[in-house]
């Protein structure tokens, strides 16, 4: 962990900051989810329905059929925003919103298809595509660098995992050129390392899995569920490791551990990177993908602790997580918030 002061103009609000809307994506192409879209278009609803009351959710549309469909579940708790996309993985391809210059601007980053292994189209442009919707210039980086990588604090304080960051199928940074350029983009002054993500991580590792700021000098990560949890040594890990960490102010983190929804095996037999860390913090509201285990219940009380302003809501999200190469992910890997 290294220390190093901001040279740039950009603030990146934290994600409980007010929200001037929330972008999400209607699963559109069978093939990326093994031929059944039912399964992640009912989280997916699951989620608009309950962000809406409080939150304008703006949903991509990508064709005429995915369009209708969208408007048959949803009615009207969305903004349907026809545009091409490859996949729902906002939080990865789509920009990610900032101020700067006294208005908002959309960051933009290089796109590989998560080291090469999904290289859908239109993954590239989405984020482009959205930066117009929402009528904000974007300002380029030359990088490669998914929004599920990394997790900031809003002063200053970054998380993430060398198995992504410093991944070869990436930049095939050092530690030193990954910080410099989370300075570079985002103002970083300290970044808090952790080694690795999940298991079975389709993303190698992605930070929003393992480990989330919920406020300054706050910092949320799991505990094992079972004896057979598969990340059980990665959790005892993690909370070591945050533990020992400072923010950006020099304070010890305060570490609040929730419960992991343990082992979670998917249609193929294979154990899936489910966690109740993939929630979404938005406007009165903090959506937890949970899995029918008996964490559940505990894990949304301690989140309901930390978060006493706001309701906190577990959905299922077996559809999102999928199997085989389709889906992996959750709540917080499909959305990306614009700042109020």
């Amino acid at each position: 962990m290294r220390t190093a002061l901001a040279d740039t103009d950009v603030f990146v609000p934290p994600e409980w900051a007010p929200q001037r809307a929330i972008w999400t994506a209607w699963p559109a192409d069978a093939e990326e989810w093994n031929g059944d879209l039912a399964s992640p278009r009912r989280d997916v609803a699951a989620l608009v329905r309950a962000l809406a009351p409080m939150n304008r959710v703006k949903l991509l549309v990508n064709g005429a059929e995915a369009e209708t469909s969208a408007r048959e579940a949803l009615g009207q708790a969305a903004e349907f925003v026809p545009a091409r996309y490859g996949d729902i993985w906002l939080r990865d391809t789509g920009p990610i919103f900032a101020k700067a210059d006294g208005g908002t601007i959309a960051l933009r980053f290089m796109n590989n298809g998560w080291g090469g292994k999904f290289d859908l189209p239109d993954d590239r442009t989405v984020g482009d595509e959205i930066a117009r919707l929402a009528g904000v210039r974007a300002r380029r980086f030359d990088f490669v660098l998914e929004g599920g990588a990394i997790d900031h604090d809003g002063v200053g304080t970054m998380l993430a995992t060398r198995e992504t960051l410093l991944n070869s199928n990436r930049n095939g940074w050092s530690e030193a050129e990954a910080e410099s350029a989370l300075r570079q983009a985002f103002g970083a002054r300290k970044v808090i390392w952790l080694d690795r993500g999940l298991a079975h991580d389709h993303t190698d590792g992605h930070i929003d899995n393992v480990a989330r700021f919920v406020a300054e000098g706050r910092v949320v990560c799991q505990s094992p569920s079972g004896a057979d949890d598969p990340n059980a040594e990665l959790y005892e890990t993690v909370a070591e490791a945050l533990s020992r960490a400072t923010d950006a102010k020099g304070r010890k983190l305060d570490v609040v551990r929730i419960p992991s929804p343990g082992l979670i095996v998917n249609a193929m037999g294979q154990p899936s990177p489910a966690s109740h860390m993939n929630f979404v913090i938005a406007n009165g509201v903090v959506v937890v993908p949970v899995y029918s285990t008996p964490s559940a219940r505990d894990a949304l009380e301690a989140l309901g602790r930390l978060f006493p302003a706001r309701k906190v809501i577990g959905l299922p999200s077996h559809g999102l997580l999928g199997s085989g190469l389709s889906g992996g992910g959750s709540f917080h890997c499909i959305t990306q918030q614009e700042p109020a």
